[in-house]
């Protein structure tokens, strides 16, 4: 939104070219998401103890762990809206591999909701069924698999589209263009063409892969915020230098 404003006025006000600049805009989305935690976390937390959306602890666990019953839970609404805000803020929006991050980030995070409603609402703490809640997590991350696939390779929605009806008209056997391939990072001769189903099921595994990952590692402390921050920083990097033309031509990152 800022960039799409600073565009239409930064011939009168030339300082508003900062806008066009990668890092500056990921240095105050960045610090945009960190005040908007700040902000609305209390404030949040307050909310859910008084709303008593605590969490259910299971009783097949070790018996010390049962104080633990009634903590606040939902607290990954305030990393959605942080994403959120400073995503609509600050990144480019006609970029459409920006909107297809938010909406599979959106969609996780409203499976994670639901989840957590179970187990608030109706005091199981199994909450959304293993099986129920990986059929959710596929379906999202197999239509972000298939639209990444042909979107790669294209540079708007509607070759991405005609792409794909030339990959079905062929009998599935057309072959993505060297953009898709697998890149080895620092190694700018390394890469591996994957094919339409391998970059598919690459990409599938790394978002689902990825969500159960931090699923599992979550606990009664949030054991799962340092891997998160630690994973989280890495793809951050990687989002930047492939966003900058100077790094990315270097690396040959497409």
């Amino acid at each position: 939104m800022l960039v799409w404003l600073a565009q239409n006025f930064q011939q009168d006000f030339g300082f508003l070219r900062l806008f066009s600049f990668i890092t500056f805009r990921a240095v105050f989305a960045t610090l945009t998401a960190l005040l908007i935690g700040m902000i609305a976390g209390p404030a949040v937390i307050r909310m859910l103890t008084r709303m008593k959306v605590g969490q259910a602890v299971r009783t097949d666990g070790p018996q010390t762990h049962l104080i633990k019953s009634g903590t606040p839970t939902m607290g990954g609404v305030l990393i959605l809206i942080g994403i959120g805000i400073s995503t609509l803020l600050w990144a480019d929006l006609s970029n459409r591999f920006v909107w297809i991050v938010l909406i599979v980030t959106l969609g996780f995070g409203a499976i994670g909701w639901v989840d957590d409603y179970r187990k608030v609402v109706y005091r199981d703490p199994q909450g959304m069924r293993s099986r129920e809640k990986y059929f959710w997590q596929s379906l999202i991350g197999l239509v972000a698999a298939f639209y990444l696939a042909f979107s790669v390779s294209e540079v708007s929605n509607m070759k991405v589209l005609d792409l794909f009806v030339a990959w079905v008209q062929s009998g599935f056997s057309l072959d993505l263009p060297p953009k898709a391939d697998l890149i080895v990072p620092f190694f700018k001769s390394v890469s591996y063409p994957l094919g339409v189903w391998g970059f598919i099921a690459l990409t599938y595994f790394v978002i689902v892969g990825t969500s159960n990952a931090v699923n599992l590692t979550d606990g009664l402390d949030g054991l799962a915020i340092m891997p998160t921050v630690l994973v989280g920083a890495a793809l951050g990097l990687f989002a930047y230098l492939t966003g900058s033309a100077n790094y990315a031509k270097y690396l040959f990152i497409p």
